[in-house]
C-alpha cells in the first residue's frame, strides 16, 4: 500500500468512527469490546448504514430535499458503493472505509443491493404487507448482521475448521439478532413512524388501535429472534463473543421493558434503557463471555 493511500485509509477509518461516536453511543459501547481491527470492521459497517439512513430519515429531508431527490441521492450512493467494491477506492471516505473492509472479509453486492432495496422502500413503502416487511426487515437488517458476521470470522483461527452446519446456524443467528434488532426500533417508533414519517411497519397493526395482545405477540416473536441469536454465542470467536453479547442484552432489556408498557404509553413515548443499566448489561456481558470461554 502506498504511503498516499494508506494516509486515506487512515482517514477514511477515522471517519466511520466518528459517524458513530456521534450518532449512536450505545453502539460506541459495545464496539470497545471488540478486538482493534474487528471494531473498525463492524464499526465501518455501520457508518455506511447510518450514511444511508441519514439520506431517507434524516439530513437529506432536512436539507429540503423531496422523495424524488432522496431517492436519486440513494442511489447514487449505492452505485458509489457497489463500485467501491470493484475499485476499492472512492471520494466518499465512509463509502473507502466500507469498500476496504468489504474486500478483506468478504462482503458482496448480494448483500449490499438488498440493503440499498429496503432503504429506499422507505420512501416508496407506507404500509407493508407480510411479504414486503419480510423483504424489509431482511435488507434492513439481516443483511447487516451478515456483514457483521464476516466481520467477527475474518481472522478466525477456527475458520477453515468449521463445518457448514456450524457456518448455516452462525448465520441464522446473525440474521436473527438483525431482525431482532430492527423489530425493537420498529415497537419503540412505533407512534412517531406512523405520524411524523407516515410509515406503518408492522402488518396489519395500526397504531392508534395497539392493544395488549398485539403487543405481546410482537414482543414474542422479538423473543424468538433474540432465543435464536443468542444460542450460536458460544460458536463465534472468542473476541466478539462480549460485544454481541452486549448488544443482545440491551436489546433483551429494552424488549421486556416494551412489554411492561402500557399500550398506549407506547405509541407516544420512546422506551429507553437509562445509562447505568447500560454499563450494568455490558459488564454482565464481559462476564458472561469469559465464563462462555472457560467452558469451550
Amino acid at each position: 500500500m502506498t504511503p498516499a493511500l494508506e494516509r486515506y485509509g487512515l482517514a477514511s477509518r477515522r471517519a466511520s468512527h466518528q459517524v458513530i461516536r456521534t450518532y449512536s453511543t450505545s453502539f460506541a459501547l459495545a464496539s470497545r469490546l471488540l478486538g482493534g481491527r474487528v471494531r473498525h470492521d463492524v464499526v465501518a459497517v455501520y457508518a455506511l448504514v447510518r450514511l444511508a439512513d441519514e439520506v431517507v430519515d434524516g439530513a437529506a429531508t432536512d436539507a429540503g430535499l423531496e422523495a424524488s431527490g432522496c431517492r436519486e441521492v440513494l442511489d447514487a450512493l449505492e452505485r458509489e458503493t457497489l463500485a467501491a467494491l470493484g475499485s476499492r477506492y472512492s471520494t466518499n471516505p465512509i463509502v473507502q472505509s466500507f469498500a476496504e473492509v468489504a474486500g478483506r472479509v468478504g462482503i458482496e453486492p448480494s448483500l449490499v443491493v438488498p440493503f440499498f432495496a429496503s432503504m429506499r422502500a422507505d420512501l416508496e413503502v407506507r404500509e407493508h404487507t407480510a411479504e414486503s416487511f419480510r423483504a424489509y426487515v431482511y435488507g434492513s437488517a439481516e443483511v447487516v448482521g451478515l456483514m457483521c458476521l464476516s466481520c467477527f470470522l475474518a481472522d478466525d483461527p477456527a475458520r477453515g475448521g468449521r463445518s457448514q452446519g456450524e457456518r448455516d446456524r452462525l448465520e441464522a443467528g446473525a440474521r436473527a439478532l438483525g431482525a431482532a434488532f430492527q423489530k425493537v426500533n420498529f415497537l419503540r417508533d412505533l407512534g412517531d413512524d406512523a405520524r411524523t414519517l407516515g410509515r406503518r411497519y408492522f402488518p396489519g397493526v395500526d397504531p392508534d388501535r395497539l392493544d395488549t395482545a398485539t403487543r405481546d405477540a410482537l414482543v414474542a416473536d422479538v423473543r424468538r429472534d433474540l432465543a435464536t441469536a443468542r444460542a450460536v454465542v458460544p460458536l463465534l470467536p472468542p473476541g466478539s463473543r462480549a460485544a454481541v453479547l452486549a448488544t443482545h442484552g440491551l436489546f433483551a432489556e429494552l424488549t421486556d421493558r416494551i412489554a411492561r408498557t402500557a399500550p398506549g404509553s407506547l405509541v407516544v413515548s420512546r422506551v429507553r434503557v437509562p445509562d447505568p443499566v447500560k454499563l450494568l448489561l455490558t459488564a454482565r456481558a464481559v462476564v458472561e463471555a469469559r465464563l462462555i470461554g472457560l467452558r469451550s
